[in-house]
């Protein structure tokens, strides 16, 4: 059983999905718009969200995009626009499906069943915790109490790898030559630039990187 919020101004959609879902015997909660949505989300979980783009008060992307902030649950979007861009601007937001009105209830219910067995898959992924800071491998995700940290390629590339060798006093030589390569024209400012970077985006987790005074830095947690 899954439980699904469905979000669309217009009841007689959530009513007719709600209907197929109850049959198939999942759970449904129903929002009008996405400033309830987004209240429900504070304070429940959902195994997945159907969310009308066209609504009063907060639309279906500002309303995911708020979502996301708190919580990492699949979206499926429903427009009754199919536009291009309307998608692309969707999927750059990290919803996971999109859904042309008038739609099929029973194939809608497929798509629902798949995004879930497939977020339920991604759970199994490589995670690991250090008090607030998550590190995501499998997504190449980092987050800070909660909140996604934007990081450069060669950020990630350097955290990622920082964290897989923790507790290691890794050189500065060994940093560079593992994570640039041994063709990098650049010398240690560059690394010394992108901890800082580094230490700046984890916050109050920059503690985890520490400084081995001429040697390099450990990747430490205790």
């Amino acid at each position: 059983m899954y439980r699904i919020l469905v979000v669309d101004d217009e009841e007689r959609i959530r009513q007719m999905i709600k209907k197929y879902a109850n049959f198939e015997g999942h759970e449904v909660v129903e929002a009008a718009d996405g400033m309830e949505a987004v209240q429900i989300c504070r304070e429940q979980d959902f195994d997945i969200i159907v969310m009308d783009v066209m609504m009063p008060e907060l639309d279906g992307f500002s309303a995911c995009r708020e979502i996301r902030r708190l919580k990492n649950i699949p979206v499926l979007m429903l427009s009754a626009r199919g536009e291009e861009y309307d998608k692309i601007h969707g999927f750059e937001l990290g919803i996971d499906d999109y859904v042309v009105k008038p739609f099929s209830p029973k194939e809608l219910m497929m798509r629902v069943a798949a995004i879930v067995k497939r977020s339920a898959g991604e759970a199994h992924k490589e995670t690991v915790r250090f008090e607030g800071l998550t590190v995501d491998f499998t997504g190449r995700l980092v987050y800070v109490d909660g909140e996604k940290v934007d990081m450069s390629p060669k950020e990630y590339d350097l955290f990622f790898y920082m964290v897989k060798n923790r507790g290691i006093a890794l050189t500065r030589e060994k940093l560079i030559s593992d994570v640039w390569g041994y063709d990098f024209f650049g010398d240690d400012r560059t690394l010394d630039t992108h901890i800082k970077l580094l230490r700046k985006s984890l916050g109050p987790y920059s503690k985890f990187i520490a400084t081995l005074r001429g040697v390099g830095y450990r990747f430490e947690t205790e």
